[in-house]
């Protein structure tokens, strides 16, 4: 389907998308550019690609599909590199978990006659670095496409396609809506996370080391969110910042109802909302977005002891 794909940064996500065409058959050559030797050599003793260079240009050049892989916050600087050498009717997208920055940042350095179609799988893990990836990471995950009204139907349709073949399930949608609806998916529940573990680490020593000791599910689940990438989750929060500002001012809303109900002892109010939130989890699992199987089906986990 594609004859060279660039990808340019090799982290989880890049790693997974080479890892994934690789195994699938999706390019007849992959090259890979990141700007740390060190990545780069990683991802060629992986073999993840056909070509390697610290050289986002060279990277780009000729390519038809090309994705950009690193954290939002250092696209406009890559796209400096990389627009004299994108090829007319090259398709540009990326894997960032903002939206409409993306819009804003990117559309007036796109050459004329390369198709810009942003793009976010929402898949992922705790783990960074080429290493993490694996080929199975997008199978019947949500691929959200951000095009223009005018981007051209054959190019949207083109790596609809090239997503399909990774085994992700595509939908189009406005980017500013995405970066509403991603607030309060992930971004929100992102700074949540850091919040309550960064509260532990603020805490005594000998309570932190009890904490940590008689980890919980409930804690130890917001551990692994918050071991996310700490540049990408900058970055988010940084593009992101009326959307999240807006749906982080509902939860603190609701958050105060349900201290409320706690400091009042409203014991109905309380089991009401957990009977709501239960159904939830549930329709999210009918819907084959998660499972009931241990650790939520991580891929590698084993089951708990």
């Amino acid at each position: 389907m594609i004859e060279k794909l660039a990808l340019i940064g090799i982290g989880l996500i890049g790693s997974s998308i080479a890892r994934g065409v690789r195994a699938r058959g999706l390019a007849r050559t992959i090259a890979i550019s990141t700007r740390k030797k060190d990545t780069l050599a990683e991802a060629e003793a992986l073999g993840l690609g056909d070509i390697y260079t610290l050289d986002a240009a060279e990277a780009v050049r000729n390519a038809d599909l090309v994705i950009l892989c690193t954290p939002v916050g250092a696209y406009e600087a890559v796209m400096d590199q990389i627009a004299p050498a994108l090829a007319p009717g090259a398709i540009l997208s990326d894997v960032g978990s903002v939206k409409g920055h993306v819009h804003q940042a990117l559309k007036p350095k796109i050459p004329q006659g390369v198709h810009f179609i942003p793009g976010h799988p929402l898949a992922g893990t705790e783990h960074s670095g080429p290493a993490a990836g694996f080929a199975e990471l997008f199978e019947n995950r949500w691929c959200v496409l951000t095009p223009d009204a005018d981007a051209d139907p054959q190019a949207v349709e083109k790596l609809t396609a090239f997503w399909q073949g990774l085994g992700a399930n595509v939908e189009t949608m406005d980017p500013t809506h995405h970066d509403l609806v991603l607030a309060i998916t992930s971004h929100v529940p992102h700074l949540v996370a850091y919040n309550i573990v960064g509260t532990v680490a603020d805490l005594e020593a000998h309570t932190q080391s009890e904490v940590i000791k008689f980890s919980a599910s409930g804690f130890r689940d917001f551990t692994r969110i918050a071991a996310s990438d700490p540049v990408m989750w900058r970055d988010v929060f940084l593009t992101n910042r009326d959307a999240v500002l807006e749906m982080l001012g509902r939860f603190l809303e609701d958050l105060s109802v349900l201290q409320r109900a706690v400091r009042i002892g409203d014991g109905p109010a309380l089991e009401d909302l957990f009977t709501r939130t239960r159904a939830i989890r549930r329709s999210i699992i009918e819907a084959g977005q998660e499972t009931d199987a241990p650790d939520f089906g991580r891929h590698g986990a084993s089951p708990k002891k």
